[in-house]
């Protein structure tokens, strides 16, 4: 029987769908001698983000066909080496969109209110703390997107429609058809959509030209009343500038559910500030993102395996040279 292995726990619709073909090991997050004999072995891998497979590991596992990553991100694969060693990657791309946009939404939400600050005064200091914070009505702000593809295009509709927002967006990559069908205006560059935006939403993939995109500058550029969301990728925010303009209030505030390195460390300096709301990279943890992120994937590893071209394969040049 062909062996499958994952770092981490695979949902019951999915293992019943893999068990009848694959024998599972998981999770195999941490580097051992038992995880490199699974490699050795190992004829497909489930991934979540916990395990890097790159050159080397490419290299230790001739045996390997299919990488199959619930979810969208693909920071822990190198596509590459796949590709070199005929190793087909498929990701669920729509899966995690409807959980992802909602969770930026009430990032955007709860720091308009002050849901987190009031919250904690409460508890802290009674009911005079109501006082501490005026909240601000979200009808007629600016929302700024930085990327509008599933996700951005999501929490674009979400906020123009039900908060009644005006929503600007900067995407080099969008068709301009897409951007007036979601009723979003394109700026020309992005300092321009930072100086005009009362909220900016990051919604772009990790590559090397967006890593470090939100620095100094551009936190600069924003207005000081504006604030920051990510729920994309922690590196395409340049933390140790986000927090020197979070603690000289240069902005207002920023809401984060991703970090350069997760976990994020005890001692980070973003746990030390009070206009800085913290999620652990939960946007996408629902029950119903969860089961549609892991069956979406098994049925994909399960088209490799019966040669059948997936739905979501990333490396697309692979399919016609893919190890069989």
């Amino acid at each position: 029987m062909p062996l499958l292995a994952t770092d981490s726990r695979i949902v019951s619709e999915a293992r019943a769908l893999l068990e009848p073909v694959f024998e599972l090991r998981a999770p195999l997050l941490e580097d051992s001698p038992e995880r490199r004999a699974v490699l050795a072995q190992v004829d497909a891998l489930v991934l979540g983000t916990g395990w890097f497979i790159r050159e080397p590991e490419f290299v230790a596992a001739p045996k390997l066909r299919v990488i199959g990553r619930p979810g969208v991100g693909l920071d822990n694969i190198d596509l590459a080496s796949a590709t070199r060693h005929g190793v087909c990657v498929i990701n669920t791309p729509d899966a995690p969109s409807q959980s992802t946009a909602e969770h930026a939404v009430t990032l955007i939400v709860g720091l308009a209110k002050g849901l987190v600050r009031s919250e904690r005064g409460l508890r802290e200091r009674g009911w005079e703390s109501r006082a501490e914070f005026l909240g601000l009505e979200l009808k007629g702000k600016t929302l700024g997107l930085v990327g509008v593809g599933r996700i951005g295009g999501l929490v674009a509709q979400t906020c123009r429609d039900g908060l009644r927002m005006k929503v600007l967006a900067y995407d080099p990559f969008i068709d301009p058809a897409r951007a007036d069908a979601l009723g979003v205006e394109l700026t020309p560059d992005l300092n321009t959509l930072l100086a005009r935006s009362d909220f900016v939403s990051l919604h772009c993939a990790l590559s090397p030209k967006t890593k470090g995109l939100i620095g100094a500058a551009e936190l600069a550029a924003m207005k000081p009343t504006a604030f920051l969301i990510n729920c994309a990728r922690g590196p395409i925010v340049d933390e140790a500038a986000l927090a020197e303009a979070l603690r000289s209030r240069k902005i207002a505030g920023a809401g984060l559910d991703v970090f350069a390195q997760e976990p994020l460390a005890a001692d980070h300096p973003f746990r030390a500030l009070d206009n800085l709301v913290l999620t652990p990279h939960v946007a996408s943890h629902t029950a119903e993102c969860e089961i549609a992120m892991h069956v979406g994937c098994a049925e994909d590893v399960l088209r490799v395996w019966r040669g059948e071209k997936p739905k979501a394969l990333v490396n697309v040049d692979v399919w016609d040279k893919r190890r069989k």
